[in-house]
């Protein structure tokens, strides 16, 4: 999983940093203009460790995660 940001030019989403290979699935996560985000520092050390377990592969496949939502607790 990649976080990647960009902007939207002449209808199209423009990544910023390396272009995404053709062909990949993406999700959107806009804001409001005049929607803020802030996280307390508890919460932001949190983001960034998640973030950093990511790079380093340590991830969970989205076929367990749909999985487990799938069957009764």
């Amino acid at each position: 999983m990649r976080i990647a940001s960009g902007r939207v030019v002449a209808g199209h989403v423009e990544v910023e940093g390396d272009a995404l290979p053709e062909g990949t699935v993406v999700t959107l996560l806009t804001r409001e203009a005049d929607e803020t985000f802030e996280l307390g520092e508890t919460a932001e050390a949190e983001l960034l460790e998640s973030i950093a377990e990511a790079d380093r592969g340590e991830l969970i496949p989205a076929e367990e995660i749909l999985r487990k939502l799938r069957l009764p607790a």
